[in-house]
């Protein structure tokens, strides 16, 4: 059935969490930090909290990975098995361990290029889906166009240097809160290491994440490392403390893992977490007792606000055209999505709050009636 769509602006949808577990802290200044370019963003909104010439473009290193991970979630078929390109595989740098003629799936690729930060594993993905390194990387372009990455360019799926390959921090901050969107993506990401089996014959091995702030600081949930010569020291990672996401890039950072801790304890500092309440949508109901139930979600979402100053949203509802009686108290009927400037805040399913039996005749009609007028006076009195 086709979703009709209702469309609200808000200028507060929130009230402050309250769950006496958060711990407001007090705000620290801004740091000082190692990285030639940096950012720090709330993961739901996309703002800025913090930024140190966050809009210029330099080379990123293998954090390219999580493009070419991103991309290779996004055409299925995850558990397919396909033998590697034998030329693909041939490159320099770390490597999740390919050999001629392995047999693997590209969710082994995946984690191949998110844990180990495999450039075999990058070049095999191309190849694969993109036919060529170059027209991967047409792909990837095309991919960052629509995220919104104008300072952008990648060449590789590696993140090896080339001529022009390159993006912003700010950029990078953009794609990794895309890329986290996707579960896939969130759950391989956030592991320490992987078991795997793959080759020809398949083996088990362990595969151990290059990301070290997994362990370092308390709530961290991703995302890729990378280095090269001319690139220097660069890190793409996300945390989650007390509700309030944050996503922080660091390039060229000599002193990466502290860098990012220090941006975690100014942002977490900054921010307290503030809850979305939904407007009360409903769904027409045809046959019933009731005309319209009220629909809910059953998933909380939250985004961190400095200092009282909450966003306009706009929500977006798709909600069924009517339901059928009787209709079960849980039912599905839409989604709802929650935009800041644009940008898509959450998308939360939608589901029926109470039931509704078949209408069967005027008396259960009357009886119907008489019982909305109490519930009504109740409410007033």
């Amino acid at each position: 059935m086709k979703l009709k769509k209702i469309t609200v602006i808000f200028c507060s949808l929130f009230f402050a969490l309250s769950t006496g577990e958060a711990k407001k802290c007090s705000a620290l200044d801004k740091p000082e930090v190692s990285a030639k370019a940096a950012v720090l963003i709330e993961a739901a909104t996309g703002e800025i909290i913090y930024e140190k010439t966050a809009h210029t473009k330099l080379p990123m290193a293998s954090t390219t990975k999580i493009m070419t991970t991103l991309l290779c979630l996004e055409s299925g078929n995850l558990d397919e098995e396909f033998v590697v390109d034998s030329e693909a595989i041939r490159t320099e740098g770390s490597s999740m361990g390919l050999q001629e003629g392995d047999i693997v799936s590209k969710r082994d690729l995946c984690i191949g290029m998110l844990l180990p930060s495999g450039n075999d594993a990058a070049n095999a993905t191309a190849v694969h889906i993109g036919g060529s390194v170059e027209g991967f990387a047409e792909l990837m372009n095309k991919r960052a166009e629509q995220i919104g990455m104008t300072r952008t360019c990648f060449v590789t799926p590696s993140g090896l240097d080339a001529q022009g390959h390159g993006s912003s921090a700010y950029d990078m901050a953009l794609l990794a809160r895309e890329a986290l969107k996707n579960k896939d993506f969130a759950q391989i990401c956030s592991q320490e290491t992987i078991k795997l089996s793959f080759g020809n014959p398949p083996y088990d091995r362990w595969l151990k994440n290059t990301n070290k702030l997994l362990s370092m600081y308390d709530g961290v949930t991703g995302v890729k490392t990378g280095f090269t010569d001319e690139a220097g020291r660069c890190l793409v990672s996300s945390c989650t403390q007390n509700n309030v996401s944050l996503i922080c890039v660091t390039l060229n950072a000599p002193s990466d893992w502290e860098d990012h801790r220090k941006l975690y304890d100014y942002g977490f500092s900054q921010l307290k977490a503030e809850k979305i309440i939904p407007e009360s949508f409903v769904v027409k109901v045809v046959g019933g007792i009731a005309d319209e139930i009220g629909l809910v979600s059953y998933t909380d979402t939250f985004i961190g606000v400095k200092d009282g100053d909450f966003p306009e949203l706009t929500a977006e509802a798709y909600i069924e055209n009517f339901l059928y009686a009787p209709v079960e108290e849980g039912t599905y009927a839409g989604y709802v999505e929650y935009f800041y400037k644009d940008r898509l805040v959450a998308r939360n399913d939608l589901y029926t709050s109470g039931y509704t039996e078949i209408y069967k005749g005027k008396k259960e009609k009357e009886e119907s009636t008489i019982s909305r007028i109490i519930d009504f006076l109740k409410n007033i009195f």
